[in-house]
């Protein structure tokens, strides 16, 4: 395989440039496919680049002199800034010059400069951003995480359709179960849109539609992939990483409450260090938006080096697998029946 070049935004995240350089030097130091082109302030990214070993021929700074912020209306701050380190970043995959996109940014200006820059393939309504969660079996691809808060039943069929061929090809599952999030098992339950987009999703030949999933079986791994409209995602998804994290606090706690539950903790330490990494989000990289042009890739802004670099590497498999050409030939032979 061919190497695999992702435009980075240096600049956008809580850590950046700090964080987002050294995951991209994890990244090509472990797999010499990738190339990475770093896009943001020059002198702040060579600053940060100066401190690591590395293949110099495998990472490129790209100087962009402005910054899209998370306060920032998202419309108005791609059109006006050109020069931004998500525009310039956005406008190499447009262009041809890089496979994928990868920023830890505002989200709202990654969505929108997304659809703007790169664009969508033809046929597709709505991008959705799909986000591989962990569960007690494995991981499910959750979509849309966030990308549209208000959708049609025709988009989450799309989704649907989108997730499969990425579940699928990425984590090598064949003919994956699809679920709906809804408030109960039965058919006739849920709001307007899951009640419209069920029995669409029963009618997909091309999807193994097993129902409705209830937001508190996904953790157990219930669906492969879960569809729903990206408010519902969202709130699944921060809710999901809220109580890991409460959870996470508590165990900790009582571990060192005494004596005997700090005896007790270290007996249980390797296990428990590797049962709590399966859970950690950082380790399945970032959420990529499906249906566009070209890879597009959101991580959390909260994001530190691991995650910067799973998400590199998934963008290897990414292009590994030609999830796009497999999004557009369904995409497309659908609109074709129609």
């Amino acid at each position: 395989m061919d190497k695999v070049i992702v435009a980075v935004d240096a600049m956008g995240g809580d850590n950046s440039p700090g964080e987002i350089v050294k995951g991209c030097v994890e990244a090509v130091n472990e797999d010499q496919r990738i190339y990475v082109k770093l896009v943001g302030k020059e002198p702040l990214v060579d600053k940060e680049l100066s401190g690591y070993q590395y293949d110099k021929s495998h990472i490129e700074v790209i100087n962009a002199d402005e910054i899209i912020t998370c306060d920032e209306a998202p419309v108005n701050a791609i059109r006006r800034k050109k020069n931004s380190s998500i525009s310039v970043a956005l406008g190499l995959v447009k262009s041809g010059e890089a496979d994928a996109f990868l920023s830890a940014g505002s989200t709202g200006a990654v969505l929108v400069g997304a659809q703007l820059i790169v664009g969508r393939i033809k046929g597709v309504e709505r991008p959705p951003l799909a986000s591989l969660i962990p569960t007690t079996k494995g991981v499910t691809l959750l979509c849309d995480c966030g990308a549209n808060v208000d959708a049609r039943s025709s988009h989450l069929i799309q989704f649907a359709k989108m997730g499969s061929i990425y579940y699928e090809n990425v984590m090598g599952v064949k003919n994956p179960r699809v679920a709906i999030v809804n408030i109960g098992l039965e058919e006739e339950k849920g709001n307007q849109l899951v009640k419209e987009t069920y029995p669409l999703l029963k009618e997909c030949k091309d999807i193994n539609f097993i129902g409705s999933i209830e937001a508190r079986e996904i953790p157990h791994g219930g669906a492969d992939v879960v569809i729903c409209e990206g408010f519902t995602g969202n709130v699944i998804l921060k809710l999901y990483e809220g109580v890991a994290g409460a959870l996470l606090e508590k165990i900790t706690e009582s571990f060192y409450a005494n004596l005997k539950t700090k005896i007790g903790a270290l007996l249980v330490k390797k296990s428990l260090k590797k049962t709590l990494k399966t859970m950690d989000t950082a380790n399945y990289g970032g959420a990529p938006m499906l249906g566009l042009n070209g890879l597009v890739v959101k991580t959390h802004g909260s994001a530190k080096a691991k995650e910067v670099k799973n998400s590199l590497l998934q963008c290897v498999t990414f292009k590994e697998q030609e999830i796009n050409e497999k999004i557009r030939q369904n995409i497309t032979t659908e609109a074709w029946e129609e």
